[in-house]
């Protein structure tokens, strides 16, 4: 037996099992070669490399093992190796923070908001940094940047110390608890978040994957935009404490565009191209919100 086999087998029984995906795969067969990779200390992103290599009977049995898990427990792959890829970056992630998977990310690699920022801009904050991504890929694509991670979660903080520990970036990201921007210290040039956001409806049907994940980081009211509603309240409330002149908020909302729509009927905003289309990340400047 062979990887390219191996994982043929392990997607042919999560297939059988209705897993759900989501969580960095779409598919069977991704999250098979993402598991068998893994277990047998192949790197992920290169199977083509990989495929023909033979594989032991301890081997494949430790694979068979992973991939039980992986069924009976119904947590994603990520929760069981512990370890999550956004835009090429590894980060280290675990049950006490939301697996990262914000569109956010391709933003920032892509420097697709760079038009709205400036030579001036200096203090970001990432909002529900969860497990500290977006705070890392921030400190990375802005190298003149000082960054604050915020979480009302002390578990996800904890986990967001370690990617940003790992990544030596302890001198350019601060992490805060804070419940929405209550314990943040702004004003700040760029607010990323990326909130809760799933409506009741939404959550009630969720796959047992997403149940596995904190509650507290995924819904948010009736129509999702319970969270949204107290951070334009708070930043209308004090714009000067929270935001500088030119600033700008991107808010990911993820299949929320028409309960979001319906909530800030008025709001301009501009949405923004990502690898799901363009309703799923959206961009607002100071002037609009106050508008």
């Amino acid at each position: 037996m062979n990887v390219i086999d191996l994982i043929e087998q392990s997607a042919i029984k999560l297939d059988e099992a209705k897993v759900g995906y989501g969580h960095g795969t779409t598919n069977a067969f991704d999250e098979a070669a993402w598991l068998v990779l893994w277990q047998l200390g192949q790197p992920i992103d290169d199977l083509d490399s990989a495929s023909q290599n033979p594989v032991s009977a301890d081997q494949a049995a430790a694979v068979h093992s992973l991939i039980a898990q992986r069924i009976s427990t119904r947590k994603p792959a990520a929760y069981l190796t512990r370890q999550a890829w956004l835009q090429g970056v590894p980060f280290y992630v675990d049950e006490r923070a939301i697996v990262p998977r914000s569109f956010i990310a391709e933003l920032l690699a892509e420097g697709t908001i760079d038009a709205w920022l400036s030579d001036q801009t200096r203090r970001v904050l990432d909002l529900c940094t969860g497990n500290g991504s977006l705070a890392v890929l921030a400190a990375l694509a802005y190298p003149d940047v000082t960054v604050h991670g915020a979480d009302i979660s002390p578990d996800a903080l904890a986990v967001a110390r370690i990617n940003v520990d790992q990544h030596q970036m302890a001198d350019r990201i601060s992490l805060l608890q804070s419940d929405g921007l209550a314990g943040t210290q702004g004003p700040y040039d760029l607010i990323l978040c990326n909130p809760p956001y799933v409506n009741a409806q939404s959550m009630a049907a969720l796959p047992a994957e997403y149940l596995a994940e904190p509650e507290l980081a995924l819904a948010s009211g009736e129509d999702g935009m319970d969270f949204t509603r107290a951070l334009f309240a708070a930043l209308r409330a004090e714009p000067d404490r929270h935001l500088s002149p030119e600033a700008v908020l991107v808010l990911e909302i993820g299949n929320e565009r028409e309960n979001f729509e319906r909530a800030f009927p008025d709001l301009p905003v501009f949405w923004l191209p990502t690898s799901s289309g363009d309703d799923q990340v959206l961009l607002i400047t100071r002037d609009a919100l106050l508008a």
